[in-house]
Order: structure tokens, then sequence, then C-alpha cells
């Protein structure tokens, strides 16, 4: 199959390419700048010449939109919003525009729509959408704005002949450089991978094993669309999350960090509290109803897996991508 994914130059792009690539597809990746082979230029913004690289593909994977490592300025969450619902109403048009259209356009989403809460876990039938939360900072609400136009953009869009899929992903976990996994372990690492806050809050997760399976198994299920969580079925608290963490690498104690020290780590980080704050107790109904099989549903395993890879014991060149592009779960 080809494969178009705009915006695919990040931690998450980077893992798609490797594994469907290893697996035989020819991927191409758009690009604000473009320096490898199959890597093709666009603004993100304007049908250009990268739009003939739609016309004709089998897959679109949207991945395109500012980076959520910030700030959380007023310019920062505008430019976040810009990028997400720009590029998502060109890709449409590209496609609506297709003398042969994708079969298929996948759309990154986020598991921040859902709203803060610690008593239920959230799936796509009975999932309560944010915005609306007392005693959460008034900010927190600009980002379920954000999922939500990002989803609208991609609903509206006119074409007809693809199919539509909202991905509500939630942190997609792997060993590489500059991942959140990579933020999380430094942290660990440091001794400062403690309870924050308190750590009740929900941390959603999915492995990039599973990541890949899940996108590879709602390309080939024709009969599915709209939103789809990509998080693992089993959410667990930050505690909990980060004590799981720190068993994998060997490191006995956490130092715990109040909100006020989040705060400070998070300006330190060039990030944002929300990130760290909010409870997003997510699980992937539509995926388990449907017979997906998760390699990886349980944390623990997850981070033994992940600080296996990390401290070098990897499998011989190539492998790594052919494992992520294996089978794609579930059955029937």
């Amino acid at each position: 199959m080809k494969i178009v994914i705009p915006g695919g130059t990040g931690q998450v792009g980077a893992i798609l390419n490797r594994a469907l690539s290893a697996a035989g597809h020819e991927v191409v990746v758009l690009t604000r700048r473009p320096t490898r082979e199959r890597e093709v230029e666009w603004d993100g913004e304007n049908l250009g010449p990268w739009a003939e690289e739609i016309d004709g593909s089998d897959v679109v994977i949207n991945l395109a939109g500012r980076s959520v490592s910030c700030r959380y300025t007023p310019a920062n969450l505008q430019a976040m919003m810009d990028s997400r619902v720009h590029s998502t109403e060109i890709v449409g048009e590209a496609i609506a525009n297709a003398e042969r259209p994708p079969g298929v356009w996948l759309q990154m989403s986020t598991a921040t729509i859902y709203a803060h809460r610690f008593d239920a876990p959230n799936d796509e039938a009975t999932g309560v959408i944010g915005g609306s939360e007392p005693e959460v900072p008034d900010y927190w609400s600009y980002s379920v704005d954000i999922a939500r136009a990002w989803e609208r953009a991609q609903e509206v869009a006119d074409t007809p002949h693809t199919r539509k899929v909202a991905l509500r992903s939630a942190m997609v976990m792997s060993p590489d450089r500059g991942g959140v996994f990579d933020v999380l372990l430094r942290l660990a690492r440091l001794g400062l991978g403690g309870p924050v806050a308190g750590g009740g809050q929900y941390v959603s997760w999915i492995h990039e094993r599973d990541f890949v399976r899940a996108v590879e198994f709602l390309v080939e299920r024709d009969d599915l669309v709209g939103p789809v969580n990509l998080a693992a079925p089993e959410p667990l608290p930050q505690r909990a999350f980060m004590r799981a963490l720190r068993s994998a690498w060997g490191v006995p104690v956490g130092l715990p960090a109040t909100k006020w020290m989040a705060e400070l780590g998070a300006f330190a980080l060039r990030s944002d509290t929300e990130l760290l704050l909010k409870s997003r107790r997510v699980v992937p109904g539509r995926l388990l109803a449907e017979g997906f099989d998760f390699a990886f549903a349980r944390w623990p395993e997850a981070a033994d897996d992940l600080v296996r890879r990390r401290r070098g014991d990897r499998e011989r060149p190539g492998a790594q991508a052919a494992v992520l592009s294996g089978s794609s779960g579930g059955g029937a």
C-alpha cells in the first residue's frame, strides 16, 4: 500500500514510518523541511504539488500539529489550534480533489478530549467530553476546544469515498530519544519520579507496538468509522505508573512533588502542568469490542520491555520495526 503521513517527522510519525516501511509499504512523509528520501515538502496550510502524493494513495494518516510540549501561553495555544485545524482542513481538501482518493483517512486526535475525572473510565460510548469540569484551571478547557475543533475539521470534510477515523490517542510509549517515555525515564533515574500532587490522577498510555498494530487494524477494518480510543485497557494512577517505571529501571525511591513544585519543573522543561495533573482515565472500548488483542495491556510489562530495549538489549538491526508491524491483532 501507499501510505501518506502528513506531519510524520515527530516521534509518532517515526514509529509508524519505521514499522510500515519494514512491512513493505510505500511511505511518504509530508513535512515543512524535507531532508530524507520519500519526504515531500508542504506547509500544512495550502494546496501544492504535495497533494499529488495523496491522489492515488491507499491510506492517509495525518499527524500534523504543533507539539504540546510547550508552555501553554495564549500564543502557543492558538498555534496548537491553528496548526491542527488548518492542516486537517487542507488534507481534507486534497482528498476531496483527488481523482483517486485514498480508501481511509486516519486523523490524529487526543485522549485529552475527555474530562478530568477519577470516578470512572472514559470510553467512546459513555466517556465525558471535558471542558466544564469544576476546580481545574480555566485554560484546560482550551485543550478540549482544540481537540473538538481538530475532530470537527475531519468530520465536515467532503470526502464521500474515503472512510474517516479519529485517533483519540493516549501517550505513545517508545524507547526512542526525545519521546515522552524518554522524559519520564530521565525523571525516574534522577530520583524525581515520585507522586505529583498526590499521584491520584490517572495516566493513559499505549505501547508503540500496540499503537502500530491498532493503526493497521483500523486500516484493515473497513467498517470502522469515527472516534477510536488508542490507549491500553488499564490506565493507572500516576503514583503507580511511576512506581512501575522506577521498578523496571531499578530506582528504589522517587521524590514526591507538590503542585507548585510541578509548576517549577514544568517551567524548567518548557512544558505545562496540565500534562502532569490532568486525570486521563481513558480505555479502548471500541478496539476491545471489535476483538483487538493488546500485546501490552498492563504498564509494568510494557515498562519492562521499554527499559530492556532502552538499555541496549535490542533485536538485530531492522528486527524491531518488523516486530512492530506484525499481526494487527484481534479476531472476529
